[in-house]
């Protein structure tokens, strides 16, 4: 973005985009580096925690800041059995240590599903890894698939040669490795290059189920890259400001708006409608040309009969008035 102004500039200037706090982050790009928490349940925008464009992937405060502010969204009867998943960013012991205290409270569970490195720990105990323990993974619908299996490697790990490896971390803590086909030009470590996999290692703290089916429940936080798409064309894309506290106001603002076409999607609207994109709502609802009027001391909600969703739009402005 560029922003221009007459006159000295009243912030500090990055470069040459005149915003405050932009900064070239770890993908290559420049800008900003927001944090952002979602509810998989229905999609709502949690937390988000604006941040500079070199602020780290991984640092373990944010984290638990904004794993602290996700769960304090929560309605308070939802919040005593949670999931978090995070991908291989928030596999800190500082993280991992706080989940764990959290659900240590009496009458809480905070379980969690947090991507892990493939370091040398994992590789070595992949690689002592027996073929017939692999076991298919699971698909969307729970049926096995033939690319890709999963193992449990905690056992390797804890009670192997050289002791426990993971001695650092919580003793509940299990790892899980995924691993799957090759597919064109994905980047690829010299370990999976030499091995012919990709593998995906991740961290839960389940007592208990099966590796295969604690492994797809983790795959479910792909959804998460929908969630941010959407959220990216409702205004998290493009910060307007030179000034860092307003492009803060501003996000604030873009989650609030996140969250009103959620909701949105979920109580007025049902058919395509209900699973569509900013994009499409704005064009086939909110950007209607309606008129309000007023007749015989009624306040009446005009719209275009020829408009083609016309009537999905009467349907979600009776069921907002419906609610009680």
């Amino acid at each position: 973005m560029v922003s221009a102004a007459s006159g000295p500039p009243r912030q500090p200037v990055f470069a040459e985009l005149g915003q405050e706090c932009a900064a070239g982050n770890f993908k290559g790009g420049y800008g900003f580096h927001p944090l952002t928490a979602w509810c998989d349940n229905t999609g709502e925008l949690l937390a988000v925690i604006a941040r500079s464009g070199n602020a780290g992937s991984n640092t373990a405060a944010d984290h638990i800041a904004i794993i602290d502010a996700a769960i304090a969204a929560v309605p308070a009867r939802w919040r005593r059995n949670l999931l978090v998943s995070i991908d291989g960013a928030g596999s800190s012991h500082a993280v991992v240590e706080h989940l764990t205290a959290l659900n240590a409270r009496p009458g809480w569970s905070v379980q969690y599903s947090v991507g892990f490195d493939l370091d040398e720990r994992v590789r070595t105990a992949i690689g002592q890894t027996p073929e017939q323990v692999w076991e298919a993974a699971l698909d969307a619908a729970g049926k096995a698939r033939g690319d890709a299996q999963v193992a449990e490697v905690t056992g390797l790990l804890r009670h192997s040669t050289g002791g426990d490896r993971l001695d650092t971390w919580p003793d509940g803590m299990r790892i899980l490795v995924r691993r799957e086909e090759i597919e064109t030009g994905a980047q690829l470590s010299l370990f999976e290059q030499a091995n012919g996999y990709r593998y995906q290692p991740l961290a839960t703290a389940a007592a208990g189920g099966q590796a295969q089916r604690l492994e797809a429940r983790h795959r479910v936080h792909a959804r998460v890259e929908g969630f941010i798409r959407c959220g990216k064309a409702t205004g998290l894309a493009k910060w307007p400001s030179g000034s860092f506290a307003i492009n803060t106001a501003w996000i604030t603002a873009a989650a609030i708006a996140i969250d009103l076409l959620c909701w949105t999607r979920l109580l007025l609207l049902d058919g395509a409608l209900a699973k569509a994109e900013p994009a499409t709502l704005r064009y086939r609802l909110l950007h209607a040309a309606a008129r309000l009027v007023s007749h015989a001391r009624m306040l009446i909600l005009r719209i275009p009969e020829p408009w083609p969703w016309a009537e999905d739009f009467a349907d979600a402005f009776n069921r907002v008035r419906a609610i009680p």
